[in-house]
């Protein structure tokens, strides 16, 4: 029997300052991410979409942590959908939306393997830290907060969505892709422990070098590793449809040489990709990008 992967779709914007990263997880479907995955010998079954609050709809509250209600409702939702997937005994994809919801996707793969005496390995690709809080973020955005979460940093009813925290140990956390990072958030990266391989690690080390580090983090004495990726970590220039571009990013074999090798250690539980946002792509460009980033990620190959 073949493996499953299960796709879930999470169009929400809500964790996000630009509009438009709510038709992500349409723009990957148009980008023939069905297809792409059952050529590579997987069965797919596509979930559909968790259902999400209209941002005109509601009111912000907080404006240090806006829309926080409602993320965390959608991040519960999700949490659930994802254990069902594992329950099943598919691999869950999880198409974004904001950052924001790897909040829900972490919470759903570390307690799904919590309740079986295991832990979870973490790899996140990001060109920001992600890591503020409350007290920190010079927005009040939620995507701008979701690693710290998952490290147990910030609010508790984020923290804890996972019914333990951290939901991720920073010894078994890599952040790979780094280079705007917020001056709050550089102490809070420090004191987590996760390994933070920025732009100069890779340039000055080699991607190679910054992946076999970060995988021998998230592999170590855990289940396997769930991998969320943020499309800002890749250059610009290659994924221009992205809410908050930084310049300098991955360049397109960096960023498949990482999925090849996380492929080859066989270990990947679950994955994500975020912060499409297709009102500010070019002909769908960032998400046919993402789509070949699973596709290596699941195992496709050059030869």
């Amino acid at each position: 029997m073949n493996e499953t992967v299960t796709l879930i779709g999470v169009p929400l914007d809500l964790g996000a300052g630009r509009r438009g990263v709510d038709m992500g997880p349409s723009a990957f479907r148009l980008a023939d991410i069905h297809q792409t995955v059952r050529d590579l010998g997987y069965d797919v079954i596509d979930a559909g979409d968790v259902e999400v609050a209209v941002r005109e709809t509601r009111d912000p509250g907080d404006p240090r942590m806006k829309y926080l209600a409602e993320i965390r409702a959608t991040c519960e939702a999700l949490r659930d959908r994802v254990g069902e997937a594992l329950a099943a005994g598919a691999r869950p994809v999880v198409l974004g939306g904001d950052h924001s919801i790897a909040m829900g996707t972490i919470a759903g793969v570390s307690r799904f393997h919590r309740e079986r005496g295991r832990k979870i390995g973490l790899i996140w690709f990001d060109a920001h830290g992600d890591m503020n809080t409350a007290e920190t973020s010079p927005s009040g955005n939620i995507h701008g907060m979701p690693l710290a979460v998952a490290l147990g940093i910030g609010e508790a009813s984020l923290t804890g969505l996972s019914g333990a925290s951290p939901m991720v140990d920073g010894a078994r956390a890599a952040v790979v892709g780094l280079r705007d990072v917020d001056i709050a958030e550089r102490a809070k990266i420090k004191a987590s422990g996760i390994g933070a391989f920025t732009m100069r690690d890779i340039d000055e080390r080699g991607m190679r070098a910054v992946m076999a580090d970060a995988i021998e983090r998230a592999t170590s004495d855990t289940a396997g590793v769930h991998v969320s990726f943020d499309l800002d970590g890749v250059d610009p220039d290659l994924a221009p449809g992205v809410g908050t571009p930084s310049p300098g990013g991955l360049s397109y074999r960096e960023a498949h040489l990482a999925m090849e090798m996380l492929a080859d250690t066989g270990k990947v539980l679950s994955a994500e990709l975020v912060e499409v946002n297709p009102i500010l792509d070019r002909q769908n460009g960032t998400a046919r990008l993402g789509v070949g980033l699973l596709a290596s990620l699941l195992g496709k190959k050059i030869l």
